[in-house]
């Protein structure tokens, strides 16, 4: 695999050189530039700067907004102008030896002032990862919470299996910034089921129960991180929720259609997941397709496949390589099936990039893809900071790599499958100039 490493070495050998943060020496950033690239603006969140920027497709800064924390991690530029940005809270918590921890969330107005700030850090519970826009203006935060070893094995999980002596399961909360009230929450933790001990709660079968989350199913050595989610994304027309769960190499959707009250109950059991039946005991039957995924979302109506479920498959040491797919699940409705396995029914709909496996397309962690209005897709290659776009016949047609770095450039070799840089980044997207978002921008160069 030291082939591998090479080849992204020299990759990122083409970047600008440390310091290189300034919009003038902004070009050098991008590799290529061809005929097809979808016009408009891309959004780099450096996750090592407290800076957001706007660059057009010849990698000129437009824009950029200035916070007091590097991000936490997501960012997103909202419709109204507003930079929707998470941050690396500055509170500390228990949650901040793991990965992707935020705890900070912000509106930012165009000038770069806070019009809202919302902090869901403390000793139990934290934003980490991501968060999500919803149509009626309030916003989903993808949450940890904090559950003590006795509260573990009082609900059935093995004690074997607690090697830092607590857990942090998932919950998602939705936020109303007019008030800052929590106005609706799901916790995975109501929804347990363990075949361990019948004298505890939540005894029963995992393969005969696919809704529920087995709670001694484990893929990392029982770290209290033990389900590490990291991408949370919503459907206006299912009112559901789908959320990229890396640790159960699973992605999961749960119906936001009902109370907070009722997604307590069976009524919050996943509605669907997919990528790694083995999680719900049922890996005799049907193959693992998930490895380490992020950025599971819907491709949005009016876009080239529409309604299916975008999924940037990472690949792990047992697949080093990556792919960006597209998820069909077999449904009826708002509900979703089981085969005659037992298995949820989903197909890949389409491989988008590469159209073969190949191992020098390696991202192990962050990252994710957006598909665009013309049919290409934007792929961001997080643990590199490479950004580029590529069409439905697989042709790349931009390509940029991220020149905001403080910390030099020499690289740190981990192991023969993951090269980390001070370039990383989490995701990016792309903006059409007529966005409604970029307003502010439109009338900055009409000279209104």
């Amino acid at each position: 695999m030291g082939g591998i490493v090479a080849a992204i070495v020299v990759v990122l050998a083409c970047a600008l050189p440390a310091g290189a943060d300034d919009a003038s020496r902004g070009t050098g950033a991008v590799k290529l530039r061809a005929d097809g690239a979808f016009e408009g603006y891309t959004l780099v969140a450096p996750s090592e700067s407290e800076t957001t920027y706007l660059v057009d497709l010849d990698g000129e800064v437009v824009h950029r907004w200035e916070a007091d924390v590097t991000p936490g991690l997501q960012v997103e530029l909202l419709e109204d102008g507003r930079l929707l940005r998470p941050g690396k809270t500055k509170t500390k918590t228990p949650f901040q030896k793991g990965n992707g921890w935020g705890g900070r969330v912000e509106l930012l107005d165009w000038d770069g002032r806070v019009a809202w700030r919302y902090d869901y850090a403390d000793d139990q519970r934290i934003q980490h990862h991501d968060v999500e826009p919803l149509p009626n203006g309030n916003v989903l935060l993808l949450a940890w919470e904090l559950v003590g070893e006795d509260e573990a094995i009082a609900a059935g999980r093995d004690p074997e299996l607690l090697r830092d002596g607590e857990l942090w399961p998932e919950h998602v909360v939705e936020v109303d910034p007019r008030s800052d009230a929590v106005v609706w929450e799901w916790h995975a933790w109501d929804h347990l089921i363990q075949d361990r001990d019948p004298a505890k709660p939540n005894f029963g079968d995992p393969a005969v129960n696919p809704g529920r989350i087995d709670l001694n199913y484990v893929t990392n050595a029982g770290i209290s991180d033990w389900m590490h989610a990291n991408s949370v994304a919503y459907n206006p027309e299912l009112d559901q929720i789908v959320l990229s769960v890396r640790a159960f190499h699973e992605v999961w959707i749960i119906d936001h259609a009902v109370s907070t009250e009722e997604a307590r109950g069976p009524a919050g059991d996943l509605r669907f997941r997919w990528g790694n039946p083995a999680a719900y005991g049922r890996g005799d039957v049907a193959p693992r397709t998930s490895f380490g995924q992020h950025d599971a979302e819907w491709i949005a109506p009016g876009l080239d496949g529409a309604g299916r479920i975008s999924v940037f498959n990472n690949g792990t040491l047992y697949r080093p390589y990556t792919t960006v797919e597209e998820l069909v699940p077999t449904m009826s409705g708002r509900e979703y099936a089981l085969d005659e396995s037992g298995v949820f029914d989903a197909r890949i709909g389409r491989v988008v990039w590469p159209s073969e496996p190949d191992p020098e397309f390696y991202a192990h962690h962050t990252s994710g893809a957006q598909r665009l209005p013309n049919g290409n897709t934007l792929i961001a290659d997080g643990p590199h900071g490479v950004i580029f776009e590529v069409t439905p016949a697989g042709e790349k047609v931009w390509e940029y790599v991220n020149p905001f770095f403080d910390q030099g450039t020499e690289v740190i070799e981990l192991d023969e499958l993951e090269v980390f840089k001070k370039r990383r980044i989490f995701r990016a997207e792309r903006y059409p100039p007529e966005y409604a978002g970029l307003a502010a921008l439109n009338s900055e160069e009409s000279g209104q």
